[in-house]
């Protein structure tokens, strides 16, 4: 599976993680290298578009990502 096609401009991790590379780079490995299917701003964003993706949404709220979903 290719890298998530919205990492390149990326708000959670080009402007949120500035200074966390550590954890940026984990977060990265996780969420946006390959499968990117478990993450929830991928998931708001193809379901409803980028404009429903909250900027303070990160990858690991799928709770957020469904109850954005939901209603």
């Amino acid at each position: 599976m290719a890298d998530c096609e919205c990492l390149p401009k990326c708000p959670f991790f080009n402007d949120r993680m500035k200074g966390l590379s550590s954890i940026k780079g984990i977060m990265k490995k996780r969420y946006c290298l390959g499968d990117n299917s478990g993450c929830a701003r991928y998931k708001v964003f193809k379901a409803k578009g980028k404009e429903f993706v909250p900027p303070e949404l990160t990858p690991n709220q799928m709770d957020k990502a469904e109850a954005i979903l939901a209603g």
